[in-house]
């Protein structure tokens, strides 16, 4: 009888982590280049039982963990703003953080700090960097599609993307920055990319996709919530027919 409770409760788990992810993407629904999560569902052990001469099986319940991130294309927003930057197709834009070390990111909201320097409004700098000469606004620069930039006729710099291994593994860390780790590899320069200039990639996430999946999830969890308390009342059974 308690491997009925084991396999429920092991079900609660499983789906609580469906609602965490969903609940995640529909908060990042705004959040300029945010990749929506993939849970995978996995059967926990199966245990032979043998009854009346004959053998079958028990599973033990379902596990899920989060299996990475759905790379596809955001939709474009065009925004006019010189400095906002949307990648087409794979890469990431690098920034060096303030502190040291390198994260990687989608969203391509830019500005001009104090120094000239093109950063985001965390201070995380582009990787290389981009500075602006005194004198030259924001309006005048021009970013080609290979990530070339030039304001008055001068070439300023380049945007580099940059992809890895397993993009789909990296470690997010709030506000759209991505960390690499061991699992998805270190960052490493993109043959090609393909860069918009006054524009900005939208997440991908599916509004009516992540509902549906949300409320899937939530009858699931009550379901084993109830086969729970289905399990516990036939053990208080159980306890009043042994006394």
């Amino acid at each position: 009888m308690l491997e009925g409770l084991f396999s429920a409760a092991a079900g609660m788990s499983a789906q609580q982590l469906q609602l965490d992810a969903v609940s995640n993407d529909l908060a990042n629904v705004s959040t300029s280049g945010y990749k929506s999560e993939r849970v995978g569902f996995e059967d926990l052990l199966y245990n032979p039982v043998h009854k009346a001469g004959t053998e079958t099986t028990a599973g033990a319940g379902a596990a899920a963990r989060i299996i990475g991130r759905n790379q596809t294309q955001g939709p474009l927003k065009e925004t006019g703003n010189p400095l906002d930057l949307a990648i087409q197709g794979e890469g990431f834009f690098q920034l060096r953080r303030p502190g040291g070390g390198t994260a990687l990111t989608r969203d391509g909201a830019f500005q001009v700090n104090a120094d000239g320097s093109i950063g985001d409004a965390a201070g995380n700098l582009l990787e290389p960097p981009i500075k602006l000469p005194t004198g030259v606004s924001a309006s005048e620069v021009r970013i080609g599609a290979d990530g070339t930039v030039t304001a008055q006729g001068k070439r300023l710099g380049r945007i580099a993307l940059a992809t890895v291994t397993a993009p789909g593994a990296l470690s997010p860390e709030g506000g759209g920055m991505l960390a690499p780790n061991a699992a998805s590899g270190a960052p490493h320069p993109l043959t090609g990319g393909h860069i918009t200039q006054g524009a900005l990639e939208e997440s991908n996430v599916d509004l009516g996709r992540d509902m549906s999946t949300m409320m899937t999830a939530e009858r699931a969890f009550q379901m084993s919530s109830t086969a729970i308390q289905t399990e516990s009342q036939m053990m208080a059974i159980a306890n009043q027919l042994r006394s």
